[in-house]
């Protein structure tokens, strides 16, 4: 049951909608629909395309009340950049609740740590309880690509363990990190599994010949491998492959993709684009790219695994056999999985233009896990987790 008592509550994601269009969606609903059952929603978020007025533009988020800092960095900015922005948005953050007074905080990994044990503070000085959905498991999965300094690292995990415990429960995304939080904290606080939703994919052609190739629509940034995977389609055209490549979003290796795609006509890059092209992008190729580094998957799970399931799209996940990653696009028969070394991935590529790979596909798996992914199942995971 959803308490039926009125709740002021707030929501702390600094990235939401429309620029984080899977979790920001979802989180977006859960607003909405939370006001309707006759609760108080406020939302502090960083800015990144005005907000309200993209709110009002869309006839979305009635009832709900955004309290947003203005953004000064993107995906791509540099690392002292980020760490600054992060800095003063959990000066704003602590400014705003300070003013709302909530009764219950859903709080997610973004930014990382300090807020979410900013927030355990709030509770602890002025009441109320929160809830705390870890996205990513962090200073760990920064630091698979980012040298932190020992001392650092192990007093932002102390940090981070305190946060865990002192939750009303967390959420978390498959049972290898759930397995971590629980071995890192040593928390007996509840631990959801929640799979993150995919993209709506509602109003796109799904009937439309697939171009024989790859998508690859997200974050272009440092855990995604994207050196090898460019390596490896330079090494794959070189050697007469015929593929197409399409690339989508933002990142720290944005201008190398455009040179990439200045070089070889079957390389194409469309840099940001809205949550409806990127499901379109998605959905017009027979193969999605999935490269993640091995280290990362301990600590934190592709959000976009989920919209290449609604795509249509056959994922070829990049990373070791014994991953997280691996292990799900196997059992869910949603793909195949390659090690992520140059020659395999070109391998890689060569078989699948001549029609390999194939055996895998399951499409009655494929709509069960279509059914898991739906937004209207993470909305009411959430409703429930936090006003239960």
């Amino acid at each position: 049951m959803i308490s039926s008592k009125p709740t002021n509550i707030v929501i702390i994601n600094r990235s939401f909608w429309p620029t984080y269009p899977v979790i920001g969606e979802a989180l977006l609903k859960f607003a909405e629909v939370a006001v309707k059952d006759g609760h108080s929603v406020s939302v502090i978020l960083q800015d990144h395309a005005n907000i309200k007025e993209s709110l009002a533009s869309a006839s979305r988020g009635k009832g709900v009340s955004f309290h947003p800092a203005k953004a000064r960095t993107t995906s791509a900015s540099g690392i002292t950049s980020r760490i600054i922005d992060s800095i003063f948005f959990a000066f704003w953050v602590i400014k705003e609740l300070l003013r709302i007074r909530p009764d219950k905080i859903y709080v997610s990994t973004d930014p990382p740590v300090f807020v979410p044990f900013l927030i355990m503070l709030f509770c602890r000085l002025f009441g109320g309880s929160y809830v705390y959905h870890l996205q990513d498991i962090h200073p760990e999965a920064a630091g698979v690509v980012i040298p932190i300094h020992r001392w650092l690292f192990g007093f932002l995990v102390k940090m981070d363990s305190l946060t865990m415990r002192r939750a009303e429960s967390l959420i978390t995304i498959t049972k290898s990190m759930a397995d971590e939080i629980f071995f890192r904290s040593r928390t007996k606080v509840p631990i959801h599994i929640l799979n993150n939703p995919a993209i709506s994919f509602d109003g796109i052609d799904m009937d439309k010949p697939k171009i024989e190739g790859f998508s690859f629509c997200g974050n272009a940034g440092r855990l995604q491998r994207i050196p090898l995977i460019m390596e490896a389609i330079e090494h794959y055209f070189k050697q007469g492959g015929k593929l197409e490549f399409t690339f989508a979003g933002g990142g720290v290796y944005t201008n190398r993709l455009v040179a990439l795609a200045d070089k070889y006509p079957n390389f194409h890059f469309a840099g940001l684009v809205s949550p409806f092209e990127a499901a379109q992008i998605n959905a017009d190729y027979t193969w999605a790219l999935l490269p993640i580094e091995d280290g990362v998957t301990t600590f934190a799970f592709p959000s976009k695994l989920s919209s290449y399931v609604f795509s249509g799209a056959n994922i070829l996940a990049v990373c070791g056999e014994q991953t997280s990653v691996a292990k799900w696009v196997r059992s869910n028969r949603v793909g195949e999985v390659v090690k992520p070394q140059i020659a395999a991935v070109t391998e890689a590529f060569f078989a699948i233009e001549e029609g390999e790979y194939m055996e895998f596909d399951d499409l009655s798996s494929r709509e069960a896990l279509k059914v898991r992914l739906r937004f209207e199942v993470f909305v009411e995971h959430i409703n429930k987790i936090v006003l239960g």
